[in-house]
């Protein structure tokens, strides 16, 4: 796999990885979806908002997958278990790993084949938004845990859990 691709890889792998923690993390299924004030999004929402994100633009656009999104329904949805929203994490990162390990070294800076909010990306920064967008949301993900938990433990977010390089 070409070396900037897998950087890309192994960057969503470990924060798919820790996306899942967090879920785990919360000691019940409905604290997952526990009102915060002044938290706008629910944990699971955001966590199936994170896997239905990536499974559209990496796994559907990118790699074929057949993926349809529900955007609506990732934000609409309150009542699913820990056991169902780690299963769209694992479907995320199955589709995101297979898309990239296909994804041709030239593509990167080609135009991603969807336009974001009207703008042009290349692939390589449509990349990059994905991953902080995936970071953003880790960290209101890993807010809402402990507000809802009252569990200050951390789920090693990737400031926190450095991938090997090699």
């Amino acid at each position: 796999m070409h070396e900037e691709i897998r950087t890309f890889a192994r960057l969503f792998d470990r924060d798919l990885d820790t996306l899942a923690r967090e879920v785990s993390l919360y000691p019940e299924d409905t604290l997952l979806w526990k009102p915060i004030k002044g938290q706008p999004t629910l944990g699971g929402n955001l966590a199936l908002h994170l896997a239905g994100n990536l499974r559209h633009f990496i796994g559907a656009v990118l790699g074929a997958s057949g993926f349809t999104r529900n955007r609506e329904a990732e934000f609409a949805q309150q009542d699913l278990s820990k056991t169902s929203v780690l299963t769209e994490i694992q479907k995320a990162k199955a589709e995101v790993a297979a898309a990239l390990a296909a994804l041709d070294p030239a593509c990167l800076s080609e135009p991603f084949p969807e336009t974001i909010r009207g703008h042009h990306l290349s692939t390589r920064m449509m990349l990059a938004h994905l991953l902080t967008h995936l970071s953003f949301h880790l960290g209101q993900m890993d807010y809402h845990r402990r507000a809802a938990t009252g569990d200050s433990q951390s789920a090693e977010p990737g400031g926190f859990a450095p991938i090997a390089d090699h």
